[in-house]
């Protein structure tokens, strides 16, 4: 049971090094973003299907409650022949990326970089520490699967794989609701068109920390955190490499994927 727990650690703490590492994660966050919302968009327009088969409300619905995009879908493939399963896609992605660039001319590079950088660190402590908790529980029941003729460390192995993915999978959808939900707001006083990037401030209703430490009141400006010295606790997992939790995969190709 330890070995499945410490193999998940690794990787986590993986993650993190290499968080902290990197100064610039806009092109991570670009993949997040890619991959989470063709995901969305899968549920309501599987690919390979016919037009007939498309929820478009339910997708409209979907993309303004995960990430406040008001998109009319069904307006746009009424108006546009050429929109086909792949253009529409794309047309969605573009919209969301020019509203996330516009939030990013507002804060200027830097601060949004640092914005980026703190929600990805938050999003994967919190998540990690929930699903500590998670597994503690799951180990404690994990022998009563015995009684139903099963091998009670071979289910444990299971379950634990699943709730780890489960848990990478929350991590992106829940880091780019966050960014895509942003909005970013001037203190009183500054002249709308003389914006002072480094002023700005961020709200999220579902965002309550920065890392270890406590949100900033609604009437302070977000300081940047003081750099502290990290320590790998194992070797660092190459790319090529199995990944630690077991599925026999490469690292890049498994839980390697979340950077």
């Amino acid at each position: 049971y330890d070995d499945v727990a410490n193999d998940q650690r690794k990787v986590v703490y993986q993650q993190r090094d290499e968080l902290m590492e990197t100064e610039n994660i806009a092109e991570t966050i670009g993949n997040l973003r890619y991959d989470v919302v063709n995901a969305v968009i899968s549920t309501y327009i599987p690919q390979g299907s016919l037009e007939e088969q498309w929820d478009t409300t339910g997708l409209s619905e979907a993309l303004m409650e995960n990430f406040g995009l008001d998109a009319p879908v069904q307006q746009w493939l009424d108006e546009d022949d050429s929109l086909h399963e792949e253009t529409l896609r794309q047309r969605i992605l573009d919209e969301l990326t020019a509203i996330y660039d516009d939030k990013e001319r507002q804060a200027g590079p830097e601060q949004m970089r640092r914005i980026e950088k703190e929600v990805m660190l938050f999003t994967l402590d919190s998540h990690w520490k929930e699903h500590l908790a998670a597994m503690d529980y799951l180990r404690q029941g994990i022998h009563l699967r015995g009684y139903a003729q099963k091998n009670p460390k071979q289910e444990y192995k299971r379950e634990a794989f699943e709730m780890f993915s489960a848990m990478l999978d929350a991590i992106k959808m829940e880091v780019v609701q966050i960014l895509c939900r942003l909005q970013l707001q001037a203190p009183p006083g500054i002249p709308e068109n003389l914006p002072d990037p480094g002023a700005f401030e961020f709200r999220h209703e579902a965002f309550d920390g920065f890392g270890d430490g406590a949100a900033p009141a609604d009437d302070q400006a977000v300081q940047p955190e003081e750099k502290k010295p990290f320590v790998r606790p194992d070797r660092k997992v190459g790319r090529n490499d199995p990944c630690p939790c077991g599925s026999g995969k490469k690292y890049k190709h498994c839980h390697g994927k979340l950077n």
